[in-house]
């Protein structure tokens, strides 16, 4: 998925409000293909450095280079292949999705056909509801009628701040979907703010965690979590017999608690099943291996000194 090709470079990127630094030399890569999780909890600097890669506001140091070109130089050639969801999109809410989006192209400026409105709405799932206005439509609905939005000048690059803010897990689900489509099946890069560390989990392949504007860090999702180790928990038929199994073992030092008829370890991915392998071996019946280390609680342990 990584193909080496930079589509954002930021290093140093500092901006100050006043004696407050909201972003502090922040730096980042984003490669042509990612699904990049900006993470970090609200107030850590993420939309005041969304604002500065839309030039929205201007930083105080730091350089931003998109597709390999200095922003600060090439703005208007740039942005042209940016999309972008800042905050809650508005629409004419007793006009169509189709007229919203047919007007909306009008008043940019662009020249968009028809044909295009078209395939966009389908894209996001809105084909069937073109015509209905869009006061019927849910917030999740909205959502993605804003990501249409974006999409209009086929940008290769879409940024995306919080967009699935106030959804239900359905609304969610819909908006996470739609991003892997977009990276999968249009070739986009996805550049996607959130808090909700869960959802990152999910769809990103590279993620940075940022806290009071600095870096945490920064890497592949994957290699991330699994550098933590994981808490696994094995539920079993015979706790008496796995307790005196593991105590003679060198998992012995692995397991963290023991609740009923359950055994949590903490592991690394790799250990889970050679773990598994050894209580099968020994005639311990396993009914259920439950990893339940997440992102979530990632983010918390290693932000907690840099409160």
């Amino acid at each position: 998925m990584n193909t080496e090709e930079k589509i954002i470079e930021i290093k140093g990127l500092t901006k100050k409000f006043k004696d407050v630094k909201a972003v502090d030399e922040l730096s980042l890569n984003v490669y042509k293909g990612d699904i990049f999780g900006f993470l970090g909890p609200n107030g850590a600097g993420k939309s005041t450095t969304i604002r500065m890669l839309l030039t929205l506001i201007h930083p105080n140091a730091g350089t931003i280079r998109l597709f390999g070109k200095p922003l600060n130089e090439e703005r208007a050639l740039i942005l042209r292949d940016v999309g972008a969801i800042v905050e809650k999109p508005d629409f004419y809410n007793y006009l169509s999705a189709y007229k919203n989006l047919e007007i909306l192209s009008r008043i940019s400026g662009k020249d968009v056909s028809s044909n295009r409105i078209m395939e966009i709405l389908e894209t996001v799932g809105l084909k069937e509801r073109r015509a209905s206005k869009v006061k019927t439509y849910s917030h999740g609905m909205k959502q993605r009628l804003g990501i249409a939005q974006a999409l209009m000048h086929d940008p290769d690059l879409i940024i995306l701040d919080e967009p699935t803010t106030g959804l239900d897990p359905q609304g969610m689900k819909e908006i996470r979907d739609l991003i892997i489509h977009l990276r999968d099946e249009k070739n986009k890069t996805i550049f996607l703010s959130s808090h909700l560390l869960s959802e990152v989990e999910q769809i990103a392949n590279r993620m940075i965690i940022i806290n009071k504007g600095k870096t945490v860090v920064e890497g592949h999702v994957q290699d991330l979590l699994n550098s933590a180790g994981l808490k696994v928990t094995f539920e079993v038929d015979d706790l008496d017999s796995a307790k005196h199994l593991i105590s003679q073992s060198r998992w012995d030092n692995k397991i963290e608690s023991i609740t009923n008829n359950k055994l949590i370890f903490n592991l690394s991915s790799e250990e889970i099943a050679v773990l598994n392998k050894y209580f099968v071996e020994n005639d311990i019946l396993v009914s259920a291996v439950i990893p339940t280390k997440s992102l979530e609680e990632y983010f918390l342990k290693i932000t907690v000194d840099t409160v």
